[in-house]
């Protein structure tokens, strides 16, 4: 599936392919606090398939609690986070931020990991009360 993203304010911006079967919710702690909420939406887009349109986004360096390194890549001027790699000169895959992503209401996730970490609150919250907008 080709895919469209961008940061909040529109700076970065890039193309990708990827499989919607492979989108996944990530509960770790490290998601939890990188996205401010209670678990983040990834979709990974091979090398060949990604392509950074405009903008270069600011890395920052990060050891999870895998021992992994990765390169997570974040707007310079609103700070959205866009993508993560391998911290590695030229990355084999690039994991997409769903929330960038134009077509985000097709990429529901199809797994969630790290489930270890995840929030009670946060895993069913069709029972929290809803308003159309505030």
């Amino acid at each position: 599936m080709h895919v469209h993203g961008a940061c909040h304010c529109g700076q970065i911006r890039f193309e990708a392919e990827v499989d919607p079967a492979k989108v996944k919710l990530c509960n770790c702690t490290d998601c939890q606090v990188l996205s401010g909420s209670a678990f983040r939406v990834s979709v990974p887009a091979p090398k060949a398939g990604f392509r950074l349109l405009a903008g270069l986004p600011s890395i920052y360096i990060k050891t999870g609690d895998s021992g992994n390194q990765r390169a997570h890549a974040f707007c310079p001027n609103c700070g959205a986070a866009v993508f993560a790699s391998a911290v590695a000169e030229d990355p084999p895959t690039y994991t997409l931020r769903v929330g960038t992503l134009a077509e985000r209401a097709q990429l529901p996730p199809q797994t969630r990991i790290w489930c270890r970490s995840a929030l009670a609150w946060g895993q069913d919250v069709s029972v929290v009360p809803g308003q159309e907008k505030e």
